[in-house]
């Protein structure tokens, strides 16, 4: 936490003065008009007052949800990234961001929540707006204390204020943060209805969350707790069986601009490119696309890659197939999330008949930008979190993108999670189950990937490693591989180091010409004397310290006692709302 000034107090409470509408998350305070004496007065108020936490203060986490989600993880290759080789160290900018941010909205959820607590707005629309406040919070500890192991606890933004002991706080241990989590959970549940307007937090997006905490807090003693595998279950399956939410149809779906509020998404960060607020807009497809991608000037990310060690998990091998069993892949999620030679997508560049990933590089007719020489090192790019051109903008929300402004929303609990927490806590401690219902909900998210299954490809019995691929397939490039090894490396780091370090993380040499031959000729001719993957770069260090990142240093030298052993705490007793 940024523990030198008061920040985030302070800023909190700026920003959670009033708002002038409350039909759009771009809603937020204006400063201008308003304070908390004569704000969040009424029913609106209270909504509008709430909206900017579904983005603004996790602007600055966008880069760090990828690098640590997707890059550590061995995911996605980002060049010379210290997240690649697992050489982050507390001066690193990212990290830094990414810390900040997330003390970012638990200084502005507490601070909204008390201002709404004293609202004369109606009962019913306050407990929405606290619970969502809430169900915020929660998510952000739960980031911080997957990220940095032991954490501090800030409950009430006014009291460390008025005491002054920001600087002064000790770290709680990680069960209790676990602890603190599930209780603010809880209470977030008891305030919320349960149905809302789309892409609003509802009772059974908090209780969704809950069921992961839970499934990951299991392993936090050192072996799995089988009362916790029971009670993410009891969650995971509530959410199933009573919210109403059912899977999309199609898997690519879920990531277009117009279902950006789908039933499927539980939680997500509700961006926006309309207005003037900076911090209110998605910027993921600047730091994540080729150069070109859209008209604004603003793509920057087609260097990085899918990594060759997930291309292969999805049974893509560029060297050893043609391009034929990538483009006809019985998986979907394939094509969905990672651009490969031949690969067509009628969702982007709509106003061109559709997006061609080579021919976007090789042909200036078609890309003006076009540059004739193929970016990725790993010779994939990715599909997650592009909106496409201006155009694809347009068509998909009705209004234009911007200089780094779009607004896709960021998926980060989503239905099929939920399948997948129950598939997984339903096994307990023995790691296998037939139950029939566990295997329903993993094979419902496997056939929706690939729609050629029927049932006679259902299993009869279901395998921790099973789920443990599914989730890798299912969530790829949305930020969460890395907390399933934090999860996992609670109980058994040795299986988490023995998976990262036998990854191929690395790129390949001379796809450029195969590539480019393939364009021109479509014979797909491999050399293996010029066309391999690079296997001389060492494997990581990866040890059991590596799952749990340092904290900033300037923390560290406003607050030694962050570099103090933890604290145990009765969250319990301590706190209440």
């Amino acid at each position: 936490m940024k523990c030198n000034n008061l920040k985030y107090g302070v800023l909190a409470v700026a920003l959670a003065m009033g708002v002038s509408a409350c039909d759009n998350f771009l809603d937020r305070p204006t400063i201008d008009n308003y304070n908390t004496s004569n704000y969040y007065e009424t029913d609106d108020q209270c909504i509008s007052g709430v909206n900017y936490l579904y983005n603004s203060p996790w602007y600055d986490f966008q880069r760090g949800f990828i690098k640590v989600g997707e890059v550590l993880s061995g995911n996605y290759y980002w060049g010379s990234s210290p997240y690649l080789t697992f050489t982050v160290n507390g001066t690193d900018q990212d990290l830094v961001n990414m810390s900040y941010s997330l003390w970012a909205v638990i200084g502005h959820a507490n601070t909204v929540y008390d201002n709404i607590k004293g609202s004369p707005a109606s009962q019913a629309v306050k407990n929405q707006c606290m619970g969502e406040c809430l169900t915020w919070k929660a998510l952000a500890y739960f980031y911080l204390v997957r990220s940095f192991g032991d954490v501090p606890i800030i409950h009430n933004n006014t009291e460390e204020l008025v005491n002054g002991s920001y600087n002064d706080k000790y770290k709680v241990q990680k069960a209790d943060v676990y602890e603190y989590i599930i209780m603010t959970l809880e209470k977030a549940m008891e305030l919320l209805p349960e149905s809302s307007d789309p892409g609003r937090i509802d009772y059974y997006c908090a209780e969704g969350l809950l069921a992961k905490v839970y499934l990951t807090r299991a392993g936090i003693s050192g072996s799995l707790n089988g009362d916790d595998l029971a009670k993410a279950a009891s969650y995971a399956k509530d959410v199933i069986d009573n919210s109403g939410r059912q899977l999309l149809d199609n898997y690519s779906d879920v990531f277009r601009l117009a279902n950006n509020e789908s039933e499927e998404s539980l939680i997500a960060w509700r961006w926006t490119a309309e207005g003037n607020t900076w911090t209110s807009q998605n910027t993921l497809q600047s730091d994540l696309a080729i150069d070109g991608f859209d008209e604004f000037g603003d793509c920057w990310g087609g260097w990085s890659g899918l990594s060759v060690d997930l291309q292969e998990a999805f049974g893509v091998k560029l060297l050893e197939q043609s391009p034929d069993s990538w483009i006809n892949a019985t998986d979907t999620r394939c094509q969905a999330t990672m651009f490969l030679p031949g690969c067509t997508y009628p969702y982007f560049w709509q106003d061109k008949g559709g997006f061609d990933y080579l021919r976007f590089i090789y042909d200036d007719t078609y890309n003006a930008a076009a540059t004739g020489t193929l970016q990725s090192a790993t010779g994939s790019n990715t599909v997650k979190h592009l909106y496409g051109n201006a155009q694809d903008h347009v068509a998909g929300v009705g209004h234009s993108a911007a200089y780094m402004k779009n607004s896709l929303a960021t998926h980060i609990l989503r239905l099929s999670d939920v399948y997948l927490i129950y598939a997984e806590a339903m096994m307990g401690t023995a790691k296998q189950t037939s139950d029939a219902s566990a295997i329903d909900a993993y094979f419902a998210v496997r056939q929706r990937a690939i729609p050629t299954l029927d049932n006679s490809h259902r299993p009869s019995t279901l395998t921790w490693e099973d789920v443990w691929k599914e989730r890798r397939l299912e969530l790829a490039m949305e930020g969460d591989r890395w907390y399933d090894y934090v999860r996992v490396s609670y109980y058994d780091p040795q299986f988490c180091i023995n998976e990262l370090t036998s990854q191929k993380r690395n790129s390949f040499v001379g796809l450029g010409d195969l590539y480019e031959a393939y364009y021109s000729t479509q014979s797909w001719s491999v050399n293996p004397d010029a066309m391999y993957y690079d296997d001389t770069v060492a494997a990581p260090n990866v040890t059991a310290d590596s799952f749990t990142l340092p904290f900033p240093t300037e923390d560290v030298v406003f607050n030694p006692h962050l570099m103090e052993d933890p604290i145990h705490e009765d969250v319990r007793s301590l706190y209440s709302y």
